[in-house]
C-alpha cells in the first residue's frame, strides 16, 4: 500500500455542478454513439454513468468494480471486484464512464477488459487523461476532487475569524 501523491489544492464539487458536468458529458458523447450499453466504474462512476444513459436512453447498463484506494486518499495495488465482460465482450459499441481518471490505474484496468469500448470521464488528471476518450473538465494532478458523496454542509468560519478558503 502506498500513500497517493500530495495535494495541494481541494476542488469541491457540488450535486448541481456533478449533475451539469455528466450533462455536458453526454452532450459530448451524443455524436459518438449510438451506444449498445454503458458500464459504469463503481462507485464513483455510478452517478455520472446513470445521468448519462438518461440522456443517450442507454438502457442496458453493467458495472466494472476495481478496488485501487483502500481508504481515504490511501492506494492500493488494483484489484478486480467484478469485471463486466458477459455482456459488454471486448467492449465494441459500448460506453464506460467514471467520475475520474487520476493516475490511470482503474482506466488501464478497465481498458484491459474492454479493449474497444469508449472511456468517458467528466473530471481527467494529465497522468491520466492517455486513457479516456471524452472528459469534461481538466485539473491538476496536485487537486483532490472532493465529491458531492464526500461532503457534508456544516458551518466554516468566515476567513478574517481563520476559516479557509475551498
Amino acid at each position: 500500500m502506498a500513500e497517493a501523491a500530495p495535494y495541494d489544492k481541494l476542488f469541491p464539487v457540488s450535486w448541481d455542478e456533478l449533475h451539469r458536468s455528466a450533462r455536458a458529458l453526454a452532450w459530448r458523447l451524443n455524436a459518438a454513439g449510438p451506444f449498445e450499453g454503458l458500464v459504469a466504474i463503481t462507485r464513483g462512476g455510478l452517478v455520472p454513468a446513470a445521468i448519462v444513459a438518461r440522456e443517450l436512453d442507454i438502457r442496458m447498463i453493467d458495472t466494472a468494480c476495481v478496488l485501487t484506494y483502500k481508504n481515504d486518499r490511501t492506494t492500493a495495488d488494483p484489484t478486480v471486484l467484478k469485471d463486466a465482460t458477459a455482456l459488454a465482450g471486448d467492449g465494441t459499441g459500448w460506453l464506460i464512464v467514471d467520475d475520474l481518471v487520476d493516475t490511470g490505474t482503474t482506466a488501464q484496468v478497465v481498458r484491459g477488459m474492454l479493449p474497444k469500448a469508449h472511456f468517458a470521464t467528466v473530471f481527467a488528471k494529465p497522468a491520466g487523461r492517455p486513457n479516456v476518450d471524452t472528459f469534461v473538465t481538466e485539473v491538476s494532478q496536485d487537486t483532490w476532487i472532493l465529491f458531492p458523496w464526500d461532503q457534508a454542509p456544516q458551518f466554516v468560519k468566515p476567513i478574517v475569524d481563520g476559516g479557509h478558503f475551498a
